[in-house]
């Protein structure tokens, strides 16, 4: 049964065919797709798909009983969520879109999936999407760090807590997540401007930050006497994976970074197996730190873009 049963009244209405904004209080039903159908992707995560919200001007709606996404800035959709769509039953959703105004692309489409229907390029033109490939890495890993590729992040762990001998890691909670929203906006007015994504990270990190416990967030934060040097933010993604939303620190404090890395993964090692720490953006440097920690597996995404036929 559909949820949003309201006849458009006007144009603006018909365009958006009945998708909504994303709210807190529609967590509870996201949420029970995502628990059902165990999505892979970072990107079926309620807190990213809320917190960037604004960036995207991101919407959603029941669609036949699946779980729809749709990115009103791209004009294109996430595969929808819920039993398995055929090529031609997903050619015929991207007509009924189009046919409501709305663009026609569907993206994050594994290659599992491709891989069982080669029918698909009849509808539709296949495209890589390595920059929004997301990095698995096994938690027991990140917590033991050994082997050679490693040594280096152990080395740096031992010498920030030999350096900063006060220093101490706490829940992200309360007065810590204040300081975390002056950290992200040190961190962010440091950055250089052109840095592809920057302004829309940021904007998702503090909604994210203001909405923290309503949306499912949990966090650490790294601290050095009263001050906080590093923090992540996490939650969980499926019923052996918790996806890695926000790792910052202060880069003037060496080893902070490594430590908040290894500091989440211990306390995560019990509740789950793998750690997604998300896309590199095709950004250089962040795709070699990502590499450096040596992930297990990178999680493919394409996107279908739709053969018009009319």
């Amino acid at each position: 049964m559909c949820v949003f049963s309201k006849v458009p009244e006007s144009d603006e209405e018909l365009k958006f065919f009945n998708f909504k904004s994303i709210e807190v209080s529609d967590r509870k039903i996201i949420q029970s797709y995502i628990d059902k159908f165990q999505p892979q992707s970072c990107e079926y995560s309620f807190a990213n798909i809320y917190s960037w919200q604004d960036a995207y001007n991101t919407t959603w709606k029941i669609y036949k009983q699946r779980l729809v996404i749709y990115d009103n800035v791209n004009r294109h959709f996430f595969m929808p969520l819920g039993k398995e769509m055929t090529p031609k039953k997903l050619f015929l959703f991207s007509q009924d879109m189009r046919e409501n105004g709305l663009g026609t692309d569907i993206g994050v489409v594994s290659p599992q999936y491709l891989e069982k229907y080669p029918e698909i390029e009849q509808f539709y033109t296949i495209v890589d999407q390595r920059d929004f490939a997301e990095y698995l890495y096994s938690v027991e890993a990140l917590c033991e760090l050994k082997g050679t590729r490693l040594h280096k992040k152990k080395n740096l762990i031992s010498q920030f807590h030999r350096k900063y001998t006060n220093s101490a890691v706490r829940m992200l909670s309360g007065e810590l997540i204040k300081k975390a929203k002056t950290l992200a906006d040190e961190i962010f007015n440091g950055h250089e401007r052109f840095l592809k994504g920057i302004e829309n990270e940021q904007m998702a990190l503090i909604k994210a930050l203001n909405d923290f416990e309503k949306i499912g967030l949990e966090g650490m934060a790294l601290i050095i006497g009263n001050d906080l040097v590093a923090f992540s933010i996490f939650s969980p993604l499926n019923h052996d994976t918790y996806d890695i939303h926000y790792e910052k620190s202060c880069h003037q404090f060496k080893g902070a970074a490594q430590v908040i890395n290894h500091e989440t993964s211990k306390y995560l090692r019990e509740k789950c197996r793998y750690l997604n720490r998300e896309q590199d953006l095709g950004i250089k440097g962040l795709r070699q730190a990502k590499i450096s920690y040596d992930p297990e597996s990178l999680i493919e995404v394409h996107s279908l873009v739709f053969k018009d036929s009319s």
